[in-house]
């Protein structure tokens, strides 16, 4: 078989991503497709389903069950069956190919992965700011803790994942063990709030009512701007990649949507249980209320706990992804890891020094994420359905784009939706 000077370039490419991975590992490549791969494996899901998970999530959870009660598990559904559809595209898509979502785009259109890298590096300081502050609050209702020193010693916490000589390893371990931790919590304040189950499985085949606006605003937030190439970068950094794996690749996409599902559900049933029992939630803390009722003072402290977790984890998670985004995989360990420490810095200080997260620039920065997934998707589905010698010669499957290119039609909604939200900024 006779070879071109295209196909030694995108071999080039995949050695590019074997040896990163190599590094990010601190392994050779066999540890790496065999004992590392599964923690790999589970660290680039979590990663995604951690990143998704952050203190807007917990927000926007609570304020939506409040809002509509049990008919908030269609929206949940609807949510969930999107961010299938998208994950399995991207992640398989970056995956065979062993590119990032930015290498494949200047390969696509030159200069346009960078345009998508300044979209997602803008959106994810401004945002890691507000994460920052959530992790402070969180160890405010651990501890009592001033949140401003709380957020100075969450962004520490970060540093040091990322000051480790085995950054890949420590990054994997924490956002699973986070990750856990915050599930376990769940499941514990959403049994002894008693929510009505039956009443939440009705409604999620049969809603008592539809709100678009609350299905997109889901989506949105869970693989929205830079978490939805997030997990597939990390997969691609252990280089677990190529047709090979597209088994694996498949699983954890999906496996890792269905965690943050697991995630949403049980915190909708805690929040539900709450209100189902006749207390009133209001004011600025609605689900932090939610735990005192369930639970007690344990419930608060244990409000903490999540807080804390899924805002440290969204740090990691941002940081990670926007510098994976503005370096190359030709860019030494030790380089990614001392940038992604600069990062963290910066959002800290920024933060420290306003004591809050600048409200007008994370609405701008929201209009920035409604970009960045239409932009991305749309790179994604042209190289499945144009570009195969960028997959190796993979026949991407036919059913698997068409849903890709539905999907695709509704996030140029929601970049539509976001973007009308710049209005605010001089309402």
């Amino acid at each position: 078989m006779s070879h071109t000077p295209k196909d030694d370039a995108l071999r080039g490419h995949a050695s590019a991503a074997a040896d990163t991975a190599t590094h990010a590992a601190d392994s050779n490549p066999q540890t790496v497709t065999r004992a590392t791969g599964f923690l790999a494996s589970l660290g680039a899901m979590f990663l995604m389903a951690t990143s998704a998970i952050g203190p807007g999530f917990i927000t926007q959870t609570t304020v939506f069950t409040v809002e509509i009660g049990a008919a908030f598990a269609f929206a949940i559904l609807i949510s969930i069956l999107v961010d299938i559809a998208i994950q399995l595209n991207v992640w398989r898509v970056l995956g065979v190919s062993g590119l990032r979502a930015q290498e494949l785009g200047n390969t696509v259109l030159p200069g346009l992965g960078w345009v998508m890298a300044a979209f997602v590096f803008v959106g994810g300081a401004v945002f890691n700011i507000g994460n920052i502050g959530g992790t402070g609050l969180g160890m405010n209702a651990m501890f009592g803790l001033d949140p401003r020193i709380g957020g100075a010693i969450s962004a520490l916490i970060a540093i040091f994942i990322f000051v480790s000589k085995k950054a890949g390893v420590a990054l994997d371990r924490i956002v699973v063990a986070l990750g856990a931790i915050m599930i376990l919590l769940m499941i514990y304040v959403a049994v002894v709030s008693a929510p009505p189950v039956g009443e939440a499985l009705k409604n999620t085949v049969a809603p008592e009512q539809v709100d678009f606006l609350i299905i997109t605003t889901l989506i949105g937030g869970t693989v929205g701007g830079y978490i939805t190439f997030a997990g597939a970068h990390r997969l691609i950094d252990s280089g677990l990649t190529g047709v090979d794996n597209v088994k694996s690749i498949t699983q954890v996409s999906v496996l890792g949507i269905i965690v943050t599902g697991i995630m949403r559900v049980l915190l909708f049933l805690a929040i539900l249980g709450v209100v189902a029992s006749g207390v009133t939630l209001a004011g600025n803390n609605m689900a932090a209320d939610a735990f005192h009722h369930a639970a007690g003072e344990i419930g608060l402290r244990f409000f903490g706990v999540v807080l804390w977790a899924a805002g440290l984890t969204s740090v990691v998670g941002a940081s990670y992804t926007s510098i994976s985004f503005i370096t190359t995989q030709k860019t030494s360990l030790r380089t990614r890891s001392l940038m992604t420490v600069a990062f963290i810095a910066v959002c800290a200080g920024i933060y420290l020094w306003l004591n809050q997260a600048p409200q007008k620039l994370l609405v701008f920065a929201g209009a920035f994420n409604g970009l960045i997934l239409p932009i991305g998707f749309a790179v994604v589905l042209w190289v499945a359905w144009r570009r195969r010698d960028l997959l190796q010669n993979y026949k991407y499957p036919a059913w698997l784009l068409l849903i890709g290119v539905a999907t695709w039609l509704l996030t140029l909604y929601l970049a539509w939706s976001s973007l009308s939200k710049l209005g605010t900024l001089w309402g």
